[in-house]
């Protein structure tokens, strides 16, 4: 069975909530990955995702073989390939090395542990298994939380809300 996401930390592994991504940066992924931790850090919008997902990714084969890569990685994931554009191989790439990455996703270890490395095939077939018709629904669910928790509108025009 397919998990959410492993809910039960291990030793020296780091917390979503204490990941630092600088405010001030001006990389598309930097502000991605933002946005991401922000969501994850919000229990409606979070539940309303992993929903959206397990109705769609663990009802195709429920109960069968291994657990696989978690909801919640391919969620990261595959927003990282389309904010990015990029191909399944330096998504690859990415997913083994980038660390901010890798601790948004809950796999980032300080040290002492074996490293959680993905193959390329595991990583092909799970983000392929976001189909269009789960992309929209994902991505109304994160338009309205943006709208919602992030900007305001002010004189018909959306702007950042005060930190």
């Amino acid at each position: 069975m397919r998990k959410r996401f492993t809910q039960q930390l291990s030793i020296e592994q780091k917390p979503i909530k204490e990941l630092q991504i600088p405010a001030k940066s001006k990389n598309s992924l930097d502000s991605l990955l933002s946005a991401l931790k922000a969501v994850f850090m919000n229990k409606e919008y979070n539940e309303r995702i992993f929903s959206l997902l397990e109705k769609h990714i663990c009802s195709q084969n429920k109960g069968l073989g291994r657990s696989g890569i978690d909801l919640w990685c391919i969620f990261v994931l595959g927003p990282v390939r389309l904010c990015e554009n990029i191909s399944y191989d330096r998504l690859h790439n990415l997913a083994n090395n980038h660390r901010t990455m890798r601790h948004l996703m809950g796999i980032e270890y300080e040290f002492g542990f074996d490293r959680i490395e993905f193959e390329y095939q595991n990583i092909y077939d799970n983000v392929t298994k976001l189909s269009n018709e789960l992309i929209t629904g994902l991505n109304a669910i994160i338009v309205e939380f943006g709208q919602g928790k992030v900007l305001k509108k002010r004189k018909g025009t959306f702007v950042l809300k005060d930190r």
